[in-house]
């Protein structure tokens, strides 16, 4: 049965990326330029696309590639750690984007990073033995 929940979570976030990357591109670009913090060392365009780009190819390799699971679900998970900081910055900064118009609704988003980060972990079938090397 576990076994089973960990495909269903890896195939549901991997098509979840791949469709927020595509809207990276394309429909909501300028609406992720917004979520740029202004100290942020490199262009907003060019961050959005990288970004983009990047999490195309995290989902749907985690579709597609079910024997790197593992890396690509570490990956996936490293990538959240990594876009945190700018989700700290839309919170502080009080920069409104996807219906995240309030300090409260920004804050709680905050909250949600970590589970995006245990969802790839889990998709990716690690284990606790695996996060205790």
């Amino acid at each position: 049965m576990t076994s089973l929940l960990r495909t269903a979570a890896r195939l549901l976030l991997g098509t979840i990326m791949v469709g927020a990357g595509v809207m990276h591109l394309t429909t909501q670009r300028q609406e992720f330029q917004a979520q740029v913090p202004e100290w942020f060392p490199v262009d907003e365009d060019l961050t959005v696309l990288g970004s983009g780009v990047a999490e195309i190819a995290l989902g749907a390799s985690f579709v597609v590639l079910p024997r790197r699971k593992k890396l690509i679900g570490g990956l996936l998970a490293a990538f959240f750690v990594v876009i945190f900081p700018g989700n700290v910055a839309q919170y502080v900064e009080g920069t409104d984007a996807f219906g995240l118009d309030t300090d409260t609704k920004r804050l709680a988003r905050l909250f949600f990073q970590p589970l995006l980060v245990m969802w790839a972990l889990f998709g990716g079938g690690w284990t606790r033995r695996d996060l205790r090397r």
